[in-house]
């Protein structure tokens, strides 16, 4: 297990959105504003780092046949109980994101990390694979967010910086998060493939 390696690979390498395009649903329903990015964000580090934890824990009692099976039931276990959390302590970002939580629990980021990693790792290096893939994906939302909200509504965690009459309407609809994530992609594609390059020239 090397955390330095891991927490590359969740912001850059293997950036769950900007990489490995997981979970476009969420990202692009959700990223108007900073506190639905955040709470998203947060929600989808939890439920990742534990289920990854629970699916290395009991990886060798599970037979092979049933394995997706029993990642959506432990998967959803912790939705559920994140889902409940943010309905008693932070009703408003439940109210926000809406149905996207109960959702998570088909989100390709956890089911994947679940099968490509958990299933065949131990429960530390899970955990911290839990971690850093949930940090790169909401440091994506957040800049999302940050970009969309900004820019597209003039305000930041609905504080108004932005005078009403500048912002770009449209960034705050679906076809802005489009056109945000497609460069945000493009940017983190261009960005991997200069490093690339510079290490095969020394």
């Amino acid at each position: 297990m090397n955390f330095g390696r891991q927490l590359k690979e969740g912001l850059l390498t293997q950036n769950p959105v900007l990489v490995q395009v997981l979970g476009m649903c969420s990202t692009m329903a959700i990223t108007t504003s900073i506190a639905n990015g955040l709470g998203m964000g947060v929600s989808v580090l939890i439920i990742l780092t534990l289920s990854n934890i629970v699916i290395a824990a009991i990886r060798k009692l599970v037979p092979d046949k049933i394995r997706i099976a029993m990642f959506i039931v432990v998967i959803a276990g912790f939705v559920t109980c994140v889902d409940l959390c943010l309905q008693a302590f932070v009703p408003a970002i439940a109210a926000s994101l809406g149905v996207f939580i109960p959702l998570i629990v088909v989100n390709c980021i956890i089911l994947g990390r679940a099968e490509a990693f958990a299933y065949k790792n131990g429960v530390l290096a899970s955990a911290v694979d839990g971690i850093c893939q949930g940090i790169g994906y909401t440091v994506v939302l957040l800049i999302m967010c940050f970009i969309r909200e900004l820019l597209g509504a003039g305000t930041l965690n609905g504080i108004r910086i932005i005078p009403e009459q500048y912002p770009v309407g449209m960034l705050t609809l679906p076809v802005g998060g489009f056109l945000v994530l497609g460069t945000l992609i493009a940017t983190m594609q261009w960005a991997l493939a200069r490093s690339k390059n510079k290490e095969e020239s020394k």
